[in-house]
Formats: structure tokens, sequence, C-alpha cells
């Protein structure tokens, strides 16, 4: 494995010659050791990417003299043990996560700042400004995952060029319904952002340096209700519907009935195991701006209670922030990974480079707490909206609710 060996050798240097004691956290919730004793890093990561990592656990405990103990974790638990236990001194020096609990981690006080150096480089630009809050970096990122279109190529050779291309493609060849998305009867905002933003309304507006500013709320701008106004025109056309859940979605895309599917990588197996021709298109705007969605991206967090940080910093950056390793995670996981070279490397497979086309023009999904406010009421008031509800004046008390609870 191909790791940053200069970095490695300098804090073995400052383990050996320095005051500087690496005592570990305890592990927590009887999964772990009770307690790190000195030179270890007790790791918390989803239990299906313990084998990806152990790689370069070995790597670094043989190069450094530092034990990387890694504990497989729930991910359905693992945000909520480590801001529990961080504080009492219980939780891990390192954790595996998403960046949008970067909002609540940070309020919370767990999370230390991450220093990546000239390493920062060499990352994906969402990746990075995702792992960023308040101008600070505090995560290591490892994977990008955004949605696009999967095409039934064998039905629709060719990529829509807009919305309204889409549809015509699909009614051309036969289909009652070309175009799936995954809503429900609560909505589901994340799919439909794209869209949005190609009327000029993301949720929030951005500071001069890229933050997120919550008191800039762009769903209430002109944008916004031109895409309300969409949105019940669609509904009413039938081409988005609250009764198609992501189950519908996915077995009328099987099933030859729709040609065009909103998703994310997530549902690739599941269409070229069933037969289907895939092509990863571009989402297709319903305005002459580029759609854009939301970006997640995972990664690694330091504990605000570590007394490894140094060695819990050096083992990310220089380890976990490789080709290799991150290709590592790749195979686990199938998401795209954060290092702009191991993406370019897996982009070889076509499906994952158009992901990665699609990702260019991704924004990162807003981790500032307010965002809460936002999903509390968003997802509703667009399924209204689709299912006939006054298009402007349904968005407007989404934007009055969601400014109220900010407030």
């Amino acid at each position: 494995m191909k790791v940053n060996k200069k970095g490695a050798l300098a804090l073995s240097a400052l383990i050996a010659g320095s005051a500087v004691v690496l005592a570990g956290c305890a592990g927590g919730s009887g999964e772990a050791p009770e307690a790190s004793s000195a030179g270890e890093l007790t790791v918390w990561v989803d239990s299906e990417r313990v084998d990806a990592l152990q790689g370069a656990a070995d790597d670094y405990t043989e190069q450094t003299g530092v034990k990387v103990n890694l504990v497989g974790k729930d991910n359905n638990t693992i945000k909520d043990d480590f801001i529990q236990q961080v504080p009492t001194g219980e939780g891990p020096d390192i954790t595996m996560g998403a960046h949008d609990w970067l909002g609540e981690l940070s309020t919370n006080g767990v999370v230390a700042p991450i220093e990546l150096g000239d390493s920062a480089e060499g990352y994906l630009p969402v990746a990075l400004q995702a792992s960023t809050y308040e101008g600070t970096v505090y995560m290591l990122p490892y994977a990008v995952e955004n949605i696009a279109v999967l095409r039934n190529a064998d039905l629709i050779p060719e990529a829509a060029t807009s919305f309204d291309d889409m549809i015509a493609k699909g009614q051309a060849a036969g289909l009652a319904q070309p175009f799936v998305v995954e809503q429900g009867v609560e909505g589901n905002p994340y799919h439909l952002y794209p869209f949005q933003t190609a009327f000029g309304a993301p949720v929030f507006g951005t500071d001069a340096e890229g933050n997120y500013d919550p008191a800039d709320l762009q769903m209430g701008s002109p944008g916004g209700f031109e895409f309300a106004t969409w949105l019940g025109a669609q509904g009413a056309a039938g081409t988005l519907n609250t009764d198609v859940d992501g189950q519908i979605a996915k077995d009328k895309f099987l099933a030859g009935e729709a040609a065009f599917w909103l998703t994310g990588p997530w549902n690739v197996g599941a269409a070229v195991d069933g037969g289907i021709n895939v092509e990863i298109d571009a989402i297709p705007s319903p305005t002459a701006e580029v759609a854009s969605p939301f970006a997640g991206v995972k990664g690694f967090f330091v504990s605000a209670e570590s007394e490894n940080k140094v060695a819990a910093n050096d083992f990310l950056v220089n380890y976990i922030g490789t080709e290799d390793v991150q290709l590592s995670l790749f195979e686990a996981g199938n998401v795209l990974p954060a290092l702009t070279v191991a993406a370019d490397a897996a982009a070889s497979d076509p499906i994952i480079a158009g992901f990665q086309a699609v990702g260019e023009n991704a924004v990162p999904m807003p981790a500032i707490p307010p965002m809460g406010a936002v999903w509390q009421f968003w997802g509703l008031s667009e399924a209204e909206i689709i299912n006939g509800a006054d298009p402007a004046a349904t968005w407007q008390k989404l934007v009055d609710d969601v400014t109220a609870a900010i407030q």
C-alpha cells in the first residue's frame, strides 16, 4: 500500500523524542477495549468497511508503533454514540461519518480540526467544501455520493437534452410514464433538489467564503416560486406522483415501464442485475440552467477529547488519504472516492464515470443546524403541491414556517 512515509516517520520521531503521550480513548459500548493504552488509536468504522481499512491500520502500526484498533459499529447509531460518549472520555479517537453531521458535531463540541496541509489540493472540490465548517476542516473525506439519471439505453439510445425532451423521448417510445423518481406521501426533496436549483433557488445562499448563510433563505426567492409552479404542473401532468415511492420507482424501471430513473449509485446494482442496459446521464434541466444535485460526502472525524490528536491526524491524512486506501474503501462501498487520483482511477468504470461527471455540478448538502428546520417542512409542502395545492400559497407557507423555525 502506498502511504506518505514522510509523515509516518515524522510522527515516529515525535513519539520517540518528545514528551507527548499518545494515550487513546476507550472504545465504548463494550465493543472496543475498555481503554486504549499509550500509543494506541481507537477508530470506529462502519462494520462493512473494517476489512477495507485493516491494511492501513496494520501499516500504520508497523511504521509508527502506534496500534490502531478498528471497531465495527452500526451505521445507524454511530453518530449518537459518538456525541454521547466523547464528552465522557469514553469515545474513540476517530469515527467514520457523514459530512452533514458536521453542524451537530460542531455544536456539541465533539470534533477537532484536521490539518490537511498540502494534501488538501488532492481532493475533489466538493469533497473539501463539504468537509469544511465555518472555515475550518473537520473531516478527512473518503467518498462522494450524488444522484444522476439512470437511462435504459435499449429503450432510449440517446441522453435527453432537457426535462421536456426526456418526457418526449419516453412518450415517443410508447411509455406511459417515461420518468420515475422516488417521492412518497411525505415527498422527497432530496431527489427533487436538482430541479429546484435549476430555477435558481438553492436552500441557502453562501457568504464570501462559500459557507452556507442561514440568514439567506434562497428558497423564498422568485426562483423558488417558479419552481413551485413547475412542481404543480408536473403533478397535474402525472410526471411527478407521490404514489411512487422508492420501491415502485425501482419496479417500473426494472420492468421497462420507465426509461429514466433519477436515483443514486446504490440502485445501479439492481438495474444491472435486472438485465437493464444502463447509461448514466446528467439530470435533465427544466430550465436553461444546470440542475445541481446534493452531494453527500463521507469521511472521518477526530474526537475533540482524543489525547492522540497528532497520531489521529497523521493516520487520516497520510494513510486514509492515499489512493490505495481510498480505492479499497471504494471497492467496499462502490462510492466515488473523494481523493481526485483515486476518483479518476475508479472512473475507468463508465457507471462511476457517469456519476462523477454529474457530481461536478453537485453542491454539498448543507450541514448547518438550521437545515433541520428545512427538512421538517420541505417534503410535505412539495407533496401537497404535487397533489394539487396552490403552488404560491403552499410555497410561501413553507418559507414562512422555515424562517420562523430558524429564528
